[in-house]
């Protein structure tokens, strides 16, 4: 029965990953002239990972946590990484970020296509010098005044704590005065788990921490303020499996979610 649900999931969203195509592409050619960051697109790039997740019988997913006021105040945005499904759960966040992606993914067809009309930024983290290419499109972005979502961990672990976090986000953040918004993602580590097509059952939520600031800070203070977020990061995660666990498949959100 998985394995016919899973087919049947991967069936639905490619075939909505098709009919998005083109829709992108019209709001792409008319807005992309008058939106150099790209806002627009992306939002309704992101609303295709909802209608996906909405189309699955799966997965239950909410947000909640501190409500963003201004979408268009730019933040970088860091979150633990529990799977591939953190994309689809991130997504229904209701404000744009544009994501440091795999350059793999990038190649994808319709995808990867997507992807690209959306702003998302490609990376290849073994090359020093794409990583440092993909910090300045970063830069770009939030200048463009519009926020980035990175993964600091750079890959899923396979075990349950989490991996020392990279300091590439911290240090553009100290660099432009960007603040920081710590997201702590719990549930989808099994909604599909790392090396399997298969889809799962899983209930997760993502939580929005207040935004750290980082104005007066120097590139010396990138460690504590990495150490500072991920430790915030992994208490909160903590908690949200414990309520998960208690609130199991009544947990639901699709859409922007309950916010404190």
């Amino acid at each position: 029965m998985q394995r016919i649900l899973s087919v049947w999931i991967w069936l639905t969203t490619g075939l909505l990953a098709l009919l998005w195509l083109p829709w992108l592409a019209l709001v792409f050619v008319f807005t992309a002239p008058f939106d150099p960051g790209r806002y627009t697109v992306g939002r309704w790039f992101r609303r295709a990972a909802v209608a996906a997740t909405a189309l699955n019988p799966l997965w239950h997913f909410r947000t909640s946590g501190v409500r963003i006021r201004d979408p268009r105040r730019p933040y970088v945005a860091v979150a633990n990484h529990e799977s591939y499904a953190d994309i689809f759960l991130l997504s229904h966040l209701p404000w744009e970020m544009k994501w440091l992606s795999k350059a793999a993914i990038f190649k994808i067809p319709v995808m990867g296509w997507m992807m690209r009309m959306a702003g998302d930024i490609a990376v290849r983290r073994e090359e020093r010098g794409s990583r440092a290419e993909a910090l300045e499109v970063c830069r770009d972005r939030l200048l463009k005044r519009v926020s980035v979502m990175i993964l600091p961990e750079g890959t899923r672990a396979r075990g349950h704590e989490l991996l020392p976090f990279k300091d590439g986000a911290f240090r553009l953040a100290v660099e432009l005065g960007c603040p920081i918004l710590p997201i702590a993602v719990a549930g989808t580590r099994h909604a599909m788990a790392k090396g399997s097509l298969l889809f799962q059952h899983a209930v997760a939520e993502a939580r929005v921490l207040e935004p750290i600031p980082t104005e007066g800070l120097t590139l010396a203070d990138v460690p504590a303020l990495r150490d500072r977020v991920r430790t915030l990061i992994a208490e909160t995660r903590e908690a949200l499996v414990r309520e998960l666990k208690v609130k199991g498949s009544g947990v639901r959100g699709q859409g922007s979610g309950n916010y404190d």
